[in-house]
């Protein structure tokens, strides 16, 4: 049902997804209401961003479609909330132009929330975005925009509770898997020609299983100087 969960303002675009049962819990429905989608996009799309679909934010990189991010949120729920409670990590691999970060942040304003991209540019662009947002980034715990590559986590916060990738990966980095808390729950597409969502859970024994959810298409998780030589 996403291509009908499209609307006019960003309440409008939750409510639809909502009345879609692409969003079924109360909480996920809240903080996607209170980050503003048009603050993320690019300037020049802004009358679609409230589309539900993927756009371009420059930089050769999408923020993906607000649904994904809706399956995102609901899949990687109970663990935000370990993250929240325990004042734990949430990181958002290839986070763009900040969008899911600022969702993370408001569905676990007590967890440290940080997200990587290995563009400056973009970097830049969501420390802007969340700014225009209200959000303040560099505080702690609280939320923070670091540049790296992401295929490497980011160790200076590790462990995580929650991991979101939001590009596809050739194969599962190893290094994120490191970094996943036990217990904890990574999000990540994977493959090259076909993909899918694989949900990565450690139990508290710090046992790694791994399933994969659905297919899905993105953008890769690739070189920096791959995505954007100019950078």
């Amino acid at each position: 049902m996403a291509w009908l969960s499209s609307g006019r303002t960003n309440a409008e675009l939750v409510d639809r997804m909502v009345a879609n049962g692409l969003i079924g819990s109360d909480r996920v429905a809240e903080a996607m209401k209170s980050v503003d989608r048009g603050h993320y996009v690019n300037s020049n799309s802004a009358a679609g961003a409230y589309d539900d679909s993927p756009q371009r934010i420059g930089f050769n990189a999408t923020i993906s479609a607000p649904h994904m991010h809706a399956h995102a949120c609901e899949i990687l729920l109970p663990y935000i909330d370990q993250a929240d409670a325990k004042a734990g990590g949430i990181l958002d691999v290839g986070s763009g132009s900040g969008y899911l970060t600022a969702v993370f942040h408001r569905l676990a304003p007590g967890a440290t929330v940080i997200g990587i991209d290995h563009l400056d540019g973009l970097a830049r662009l969501a420390r802007d975005n969340l700014a225009k947002d209200g959000v303040t980034t560099g505080t702690s715990p609280g939320i923070d925009i670091v540049c790296g590559d992401g295929r490497a986590g980011w160790p200076a916060k590790a462990p995580y509770q929650v991991i979101h990738v939001g590009a596809a990966a050739p194969t599962i980095p190893d290094a994120l898997v490191e970094q996943l808390a036990a217990p904890g729950r990574m999000f990540i597409p994977v493959g090259t020609e076909k993909q899918a969502i694989w949900q990565v859970d450690k139990d508290k024994e710090g046992n790694v299983t791994k399933k994969t959810l659905f297919n899905v298409m993105y953008v890769p998780l690739t070189d920096r100087t791959k995505q954007w030589p100019g950078d």
